[in-house]
């Protein structure tokens, strides 16, 4: 069903040809990013892209990989050479990947967009990224990482987004242009206020899982509001109210940016999960080397949320509903490294490092609508304690 390395380097490569636009739109394509110039070892742009694909996809190092490609006619040339010509393939594969990414599965994206303009539905875009780490580093050391950042669309189990960084490329809520409408759900990592701001303004709606820390927690006359009182302070479990949102400073010092008023809902967990999350909170605090604090222990029993979604149309249980959905992305990540392979790159060049990770999210796209013709999608949600611990009564 899915598609493989055998077919993307081998058997059936006209039909890839022709999935990813065609023979003639390609070799324009590659011509005018500066991948291919003239014919020399390699007679075309397309013959140049199977033996990206080749080298990138496949199990083989590049001295095999040109081996392979004299063995079958396709090139004669040197594993240095083949190296060079890689080099300058990035800008070719970024343009492959946008164009994949934008190319509608069977009406079923429009459709939802148009639906959201509507009323009738919305599209939800689950945000978040994934790593691979860069060549010859221990799995023990931080940083050194190639990070993609990811908009995974709901209900047409897609990808709707992608961009590549180093590690120094933050994770950011609004990196992606919205699509008016739309419900952008992501994880405590993206709960900064001028960047919920930025997407609201652009006429989405945000839940997404914050921090006891993750901003300053205000009223609406701008006082400060004590978190961790307020979640001490209730008897009944659940927290569903009005709240408005400074910038954490730990983050940014963006005192001029006016609060942003949203809604605070949170939820606590069963005694058993709320137990693992405080041992886990304490691990983690052990293996930072932190000493950690008595509102951490306390948040970390907590499930907090923070949306634009107003609770006459939206309430408390369809909130939690509705933010459990962010597993499916989870699920991509796993389905990405797992049927195409993407781990990290094996060579030391930048450049390569980058066409290989390039190369493979086009490998997804296609996959993705492989799956999509035979209508295969995990749609079976996960157990809620799996998702984000809320009690099952919610």
């Amino acid at each position: 069903m899915a598609m493989n390395h055998t077919e993307l380097t081998t058997s059936d490569w006209s039909g890839t040809v022709e999935r990813l636009g065609g023979a003639e739109a390609l070799e324009r394509e590659g011509r005018a990013t500066g991948a291919f110039e003239r014919p020399r070892e390699i007679r075309c742009a397309v013959d140049l892209l199977r033996l990206a694909f080749a080298y990138c996809l496949g199990l083989m190092g590049l001295r095999l990989t040109a081996a392979w490609a004299e063995g079958i006619g396709l090139a004669s040339l040197s594993n240095v050479a083949l190296l060079g010509r890689l080099r300058n393939t990035g800008p070719w594969l970024e343009s492959i990947v946008a164009r994949l990414l934008a190319r509608p599965e069977a009406g079923c994206h429009s459709a939802t967009v148009g639906a959201a303009a509507t009323g009738q539905a919305r599209l939800i875009r689950l945000v978040d990224a994934t790593t691979v780490r860069k060549a010859g580093k221990s799995p023990r050391e931080s940083g050194q990482l190639w990070r993609i950042h990811a908009v995974y669309d709901l209900p047409a189990e897609r990808f709707s987004a992608f961009q590549l960084t180093d590690e120094k490329g933050a994770e950011r809520i609004d990196r992606v242009a919205v699509v008016p409408g739309e419900l952008r759900i992501a994880d405590r990592i993206h709960c900064r206020a001028h960047e919920l701001a930025a997407v609201i303004a652009q006429g989405a709606d945000v839940i997404v899982r914050a921090g006891w820390k993750s901003a300053r927690w205000l009223e609406k006359n701008g006082q400060g509001c004590d978190l961790i009182d307020l979640l001490t302070d209730t008897a009944t479990g659940i927290v569903d109210r009005p709240i408005w949102l400074g910038e954490a400073r730990l983050q940014h010092d963006r005192t001029d940016a006016p609060p942003l008023p949203l809604r605070l809902i949170a939820i606590k967990m069963p005694k058993d999960q709320a137990a693992k999350a405080v041992v886990e909170a304490r691990a983690t605090a052990r293996s930072k080397q932190h000493m950690i604090q008595p509102g951490t222990l306390i948040a970390a029993e907590w499930v907090i949320l923070v949306t634009s979604l107003a609770p006459a149309d939206y309430p408390t249980a369809k909130v939690l509903e509705l933010y459990r959905l962010r597993w499916r992305i989870e699920i991509a990540f796993k389905r990405m490294k797992s049927l195409v392979g993407l781990a990290g790159p094996p060579g030391q060049c930048s450049q390569v490092a980058k066409a290989w990770v390039l190369s493979h999210l086009i490998a997804v796209l296609l996959t993705e609508a492989r799956l999509a013709d035979f209508g295969a999608s995990p749609r079976r949600a996960p157990a809620l304690d799996q998702t984000c611990g809320a009690p099952s009564a919610c």
